[in-house]
């Protein structure tokens, strides 16, 4: 059995196969198909502020190895996840970490400052409008990367900082460098790309807010590129997602350089795509008599 152990800003994952954000919960539901405890970690659902219903229907669609998703941060506010969520899933004993999202700078302050000290990591989902720059994405530009980055970070005492980086922009690694200049402890990635599918009867788009995140097997390509690019520009540690279903996939992005990944859509189709993953890469593992996961990183050579 090999040591699938990870460590990441001193926090030690079991192993590093984590439920991505929006696509797991809270990790209750999985939960009642396996222990969720067996997982590295769990990145909760996109919290607010407030209480946030999302947006209207139709907010999925599905496209050839992808989906597509508008569901607009539905979630019950970051002070009931602090008080009904974050204890069941502490109890779990897998890492914690809450992804937020706000509509300006100082919302992201307020949601880190409630939740320091209380989750293993913060997660910044910048790929989220901002009120007061015109509705561009926080995630767009080097220089709104570095300001909301930096505020976060004034919040987090205690709790490392994640940057989940959107792909949708010039230079991925650019704005990487702007996160770890501001402060990040960490970036992710990548958030899903935006797309649009017609229904050609109708001539309108499926999903009633017109475009959605492209996310599934199909992106994974590309997802791998931009880990790989990320992490030759950065020092701090990377995690990967973007298409990952099998242990393959996984093992993929650690060799471009992840010292851990996120698992998302798959749980749609497979309910124990996750465990699965787990399984698989020790097995692999074990056939190339890697002795622990770790090796792996940043080892791809490239031709």
């Amino acid at each position: 059995m090999a040591d699938l152990r990870t460590t990441i800003c001193g926090v030690s994952f079991q192993n590093p196969v984590i439920g991505a954000s929006g696509t797991v919960g809270f990790g209750r539901e999985l939960d009642e198909f396996y222990d969720v405890g067996q997982l590295g970690g769990i990145s909760s659902k996109g919290l607010t502020l407030e209480k946030r219903l999302g947006n209207p229907t139709p907010r999925i669609a599905e496209g050839r190895s992808v989906i597509l998703n508008a569901v607009g941060l539905q979630n019950p506010g970051v002070d009931h996840f602090i008080e009904k969520d974050l204890p069941w899933l502490k109890s779990k004993g897998t890492v914690v970490i809450a992804n937020v999202a706000g509509k300006t700078v100082e919302d992201y302050h307020d949601i880190c400052e409630k939740l320091d000290g209380l989750v293993d990591f913060v997660e910044l989902n910048i790929s989220c409008p901002n009120v007061r720059s015109g509705g561009m994405a926080f995630g767009i530009r080097p220089e709104t990367i570095a300001e909301v980055t930096r505020t976060a970070k004034s919040a987090l005492g205690k709790t490392p900082l994640i940057v989940k980086l959107s792909p949708n922009v010039e230079s991925i690694a650019i704005n990487a460098c702007a996160a770890e200049s501001a402060g990040a402890d960490c970036v992710s990635l990548v958030n899903t790309f935006t797309g649009m599918v017609i229904d050609i009867e109708r001539r309108r788009p499926v999903i009633a807010n017109n475009t959605g995140g492209v996310s599934g097997e199909g992106i994974k390509p590309i997802a791998v590129r931009m880990v790989y690019e990320v992490a030759k520009a950065v020092k701090i540690p990377v995690i990967g997602m973007g298409g990952i279903a099998t242990a393959e996939d996984a093992i993929e992005f650690m060799m471009a350089g992840a010292f851990a990944v996120q698992v998302g859509t798959a749980n749609f189709t497979n309910v124990y795509a996750m465990p699965n993953i787990i399984a698989g890469m020790n097995a692999w593992c074990d056939r190339h008599k890697i002795k622990s996961i770790t090796e792996l990183v940043g080892t791809v050579r490239m031709n």
